[in-house]
């Protein structure tokens, strides 16, 4: 599952950005922001340079400890990670057939990032490419931070076909089922899946998690062990065709 490809290790590898040797304590209330920042350029949703100013907008005012991003560029990384401060950062490439990345307009590689604040953040980051695909040409992918004090991982799922989609969750979160025997883990992103839908993304769910969406297609997944405080659905002005939506939650 680990992503072998050079152009996706090299990519993963330049966007890593490690939590400083004095960390503060971790705290125990834990934000998690979900955003599809639609940047890629291709599609209609795409608005340019408002949607980087809203999204960092949004990061500073919520000032979440876990922020997931989908169909964002990677030069788009550290602009976002400078809004959340001191992080551990990972992002991952969609991919083409033959494993070479997604691009957006401007040439940067197209895909999705991670980010935990440096206090809950833990060793290196891991990627890879879904088994289940679609038709289409481009390949999905997720990303994870795991084995710090919390782990997470952040993905973007077929929206061709809800078969494909719902073989991927279900991959994902078995990978984050793993997870959990170590640490408080959750999963977010565009899953392009809906509750009561068909597939219900409710199947998805394993023991030992709960999932909190936002009515349409994004979705948080949580460990039991990380008690549910609270959503709240963001309006992102128009900069976007999907809102934000923080999920907030402690530990124990």
């Amino acid at each position: 599952m680990r992503v072998g490809l050079a152009a996706m290790a090299v990519a993963v590898g330049a966007m890593m950005i490690g939590a400083p040797l004095d960390a503060p304590a971790a705290t125990s209330t834990v934000k998690v922001l979900q955003l599809n920042i639609c940047h890629s350029g291709v599609a209609g949703c795409y608005t340019g340079e408002r949607v980087m100013t809203k999204a960092i907008s949004v990061i500073s005012s919520t000032r979440p400890q876990v922020v997931s991003v989908n169909e964002a560029c990677s030069g788009d990384v550290e602009r976002l990670r400078a809004a959340m401060g001191p992080a551990s950062t990972m992002f991952v490439a969609a991919q083409r057939p033959a494993g070479n990345p997604v691009l957006c307009v401007n040439g940067q590689e197209y895909g999705n990032i991670i980010m935990v604040a440096a206090d809950l953040a833990g060793g290196p980051g891991v990627s890879g490419r879904f088994t289940a695909q679609d038709s289409s040409t481009e390949m999905r992918a997720w990303a994870c931070l795991p084995a710090g004090v919390l782990s997470a991982c952040t993905t973007h799922l077929s929206a061709r076909d809800s078969s494909a989609a719902m073989a991927q969750c279900r991959e994902l979160l078995a990978r984050a089922v793993s997870y959990a025997g170590t640490a408080p883990t959750v999963v977010a992103g565009d899953f392009n899946l809906r509750y009561q839908g068909n597939p219900n993304i409710q199947n998805c769910n394993p023991a030992g998690f709960y999932r909190k969406g936002d009515g349409s297609v994004q979705h948080v997944f949580a460990t039991t062990s990380l008690a549910f405080v609270s959503t709240t659905r963001i309006d992102m002005s128009g900069t976007t065709d999907h809102p934000g939506w923080l999920v907030t939650v402690t530990r124990g």
